[in-house]
Parts: C-alpha cells; structure tokens; sequence
C-alpha cells in the first residue's frame, strides 16, 4: 500500500490496486474563516496551501468521508469531484447530505462493505471527552483488509479511548493513521489525538507503524509536528511512529 499526507486529514490511499481520497478539503489556503472560541483567531483555514494538483487528488476510485465538518469535506471538493464518484460516509444522516450535493454514488460504510475485493470495516470514534460531546457530532474510523495486503486502520477524528482499543484487539492492523494534531476549543479539552493518546494507541499495538496526519493545518491545533517528534524520541518509539509533512508518502 501507498499512503500520502495531503494536508489535515485529507489521505490518498492506494491500497490492493485502488486510489482511495480520504476526507477531501480541496479549497485554497485562507479561503475559510477560522474556528471559533479556539487560539489563533487571525487565521483563516486552511492554514497551508495542498502540496498538490486538485486534478490528482480526484483521480481516485472512491472517496470516504469520516465526517462532514468543513475540514474534512469542505464545498471545494463537493463542486470539483466527479458527481457519479463512488462515496462512502458513515450513516444515513450524512449519506442524505452528500446526496443533496449532487453526488449519486452513495454507500453508508457497514462492518463488511466490500469493494473490488477490499474490505471496509467501519469503526467507531469519540471526537473529544465529556460535554463536547453533546454538540461535536458524530464520526466514524475504517479498517482495510485484503488478503495481499496488510491491515490498514484509519481512525479518524478520535481521541483514545476504549472504543479504538476495541478496533485494535479485534483487527490487530499493521498499519495505523490518526489524527493527533490535538485540536482544542479555549475549553473542553482534546477533540482528537494528542501525544498521550498516541502514545497509548503505540503501547496497544506496539508492533504497529503509526502515522499521525491532521497536523497544523486548521486554526485550532495545539501539537506541533517538532513537539510530537521530540515526544517520540524522548520515548523510544520513533521506528514505530511516523510525522509526515503535507505531500510526503509511505509505502508498506
């Protein structure tokens, strides 16, 4: 498998011979205003221009979106991906909403969704702790699975907790994307990973490679990829996990 950080969470995955684009946000640098009741105020999102053309970041087979917050599908890509692309979200709420934007190739992702021979295992997610979860929404993760292939987990917009622990005891996946750029409102603590977390997800399946996207690339991010670094060194653990800049690739 291939996987390229685009910017955010925004993923292009090949995996057993097909081109997966993972929570689009194809809009120019600055083109969003910024989160609210989050630091950096005088910042438009997104923070950082995409490392690449838009023409390949839609030349793909399927598109999965985790959720429908603006920077994970913003109006950008509803306007410039193929109408008649296959899309895959997590429930019938969303699914209706990505119909209304045109797009006629929907499918709500279930335990076993199978495409081409690959199979999608949604998982669940909890976008943060305690009262944000009132308001936050949703979301889900996915598991990949081919038998020429190894095991490939997206978590998505989760914090740890014992539901992702669930996700890596029943699948044991070798490969392993989360969000960990430890975006906050000014209260409420962690919306998705922060260092401790993913230190908690390495010591669940420590023999796992861990790639962290979703890094300073929106307004409300509170971990630097140079302080995540730093924490991986001072633990020991940087074989395992991996920090990409926006357009750099792994293969596996």
């Amino acid at each position: 498998m291939n996987i390229q950080q685009i910017r955010n969470a925004t993923l292009v995955i090949e995996y057993a011979g097909k081109r997966f684009l993972i929570d689009p946000v194809l809009a120019n640098k600055g083109a969003y205003p910024p989160v609210q009741n989050s630091v950096r105020q005088d910042q438009n999102n997104p923070l950082v221009d995409l490392p690449t053309s838009i023409d390949n970041l839609i030349n793909v087979d399927a598109v999965i979106v985790t959720h429908l917050h603006l920077d994970h599908f913003d109006p950008v890509a509803k306007d410039v991906l193929p109408k008649d692309l296959k899309m895959f979200v997590q429930n019938e709420e969303d699914a209706n909403e990505v119909k209304k934007a045109g797009f006629s190739n929907v499918e709500v992702l279930q335990e076993d969704t199978v495409i081409e021979g690959i199979q999608l295992i949604k998982t669940k997610g909890q976008h943060g702790r305690g009262e944000v979860l009132k308001f936050i929404g949703q979301v889900c993760g996915v598991v990949f699975n081919h038998p020429n292939e190894k095991k490939l987990y997206i978590a998505g917009d989760t914090v740890w907790y014992d539901g992702v622990q669930e996700v890596l005891e029943k699948n044991h996946p070798e490969i392993i994307v989360v969000n960990g750029g430890d975006n906050q409102f000014l209260e409420g603590g962690s919306l998705i990973m922060g260092k401790d977390d993913i230190y908690e997800v390495h010591k669940a399946a420590p023999n796992s490679k861990i790639i962290v996207s979703h890094m300073e690339a929106v307004n409300h991010w509170t971990l630097s990829r140079a302080d995540l670094k730093s924490f991986i060194h001072e633990k020991g653990i940087a074989a395992y996990v991996f920090v990409p800049e926006d357009g750099e690739e792994y293969t596996f």
